[in-house]
């Protein structure tokens, strides 16, 4: 299954596919704007709830769950790891990328709905969906697909990519964000891990907020240097937008990348790890 659909595609699908609405926000919860409408059939998933695990010290803000906290999360939800699964939200994908790149990496078929909740043309719903309980078994996530801070820090090769918007990558002062809310303070310190190229994922898509074209992404991605994605570790601030360009690089034909779940987050509240500010393809920058 292609990592993006659309909704055209969808519709042809519609009984094959249970529908997920991933909505949200920085400052309030996704659940209040599902309440509020959402398309009909699609369930809720909640990032907090139901795709992060325990919070500690050092894990970063939205850790990977236990599988079996993540498979009972997808039991409630009616999905089953057979049918095919499309998430939505109304960030143009960035937020639904975290459960379908979690699903994928698991072999269930999962793709985020290109363009999220405005290219569906009907009437939204206020009726809450509960679909019958499935049996979703838990799978231990696979070893080859993530990367812990240690692993990040101590790396010899690859390619580390990260995904957040440049000003937030510079280290610069966090602005509100058009589709999540003010973007708050969350971490401990500003910057980017040394090393890291910035891609931010909103470049990954349309004007419409439609995921380019896999020439395009392949043009975007091959521009800092990526021919092959399994050399690439992404990241972002939670290890939750990351997972947009492993997805667009997937979709571009690059192969399938490496996630750091930590990401910013994780790093910057650990003291002994360097940081660094700026754009370190401007001479300029700070260290």
């Amino acid at each position: 299954m292609d990592p993006f659909v659309t909704w055209e595609w969808c519709e042809s699908h519609r009984d094959e596919i249970v529908i997920v609405d991933a909505r949200w926000y920085w400052d309030r919860p996704g659940a209040d704007a599902y309440r509020r409408g959402h398309i009909p059939g699609a369930v809720f998933v909640d990032l907090d709830a139901d795709l992060t695990g325990e919070i500690g010290e050092r894990t970063g803000r939205q850790p990977f769950p236990e599988p079996e906290r993540f498979a009972r999360a997808m039991s409630v939800a009616g999905i089953d790891g057979r049918s095919r699964v499309v998430a939505y939200d109304d960030a143009a994908g960035v937020i639904a990328a975290r459960l379908v790149w979690m699903l994928r990496i698991l072999d269930v078929p999962a793709a985020v709905l290109s363009g999220g909740i405005s290219t569906y043309r009907g009437e939204l719903t206020t009726d809450v969906t509960r679909r019958e309980a499935a049996d979703f078994p838990a799978r231990p996530w696979p070893e080859g697909a993530l990367r812990s801070t240690s692993d990040v820090a101590t790396r010899t090769t690859g390619t580390l990519v990260d995904a957040r918007p440049a000003n937030r990558y510079r280290g610069e002062e966090p602005e509100v964000d058009s589709a999540l809310g003010k973007v708050p303070e969350a971490d401990p310190r500003r910057g980017h891990i040394p090393g890291a190229i910035n891609v931010p994922c909103r470049d990954n898509l349309r004007s419409d907020g439609t995921i380019s074209s896999p020439e395009r992404l392949r043009d975007t991605f091959e521009a800092v240097g990526i021919k092959d994605a399994s050399t690439v570790i992404s990241y972002c601030g939670a290890g939750v937008t990351a997972c947009h360009n492993l997805l667009a690089m997937e979709h571009a034909g690059l192969g399938k990348g490496i996630l750091y779940p930590g990401s910013w987050s994780a790093w910057s509240r650990t003291p002994e790890l360097p940081a660094e500010t700026g754009d370190p393809r401007d001479a300029s920058h700070g260290g």
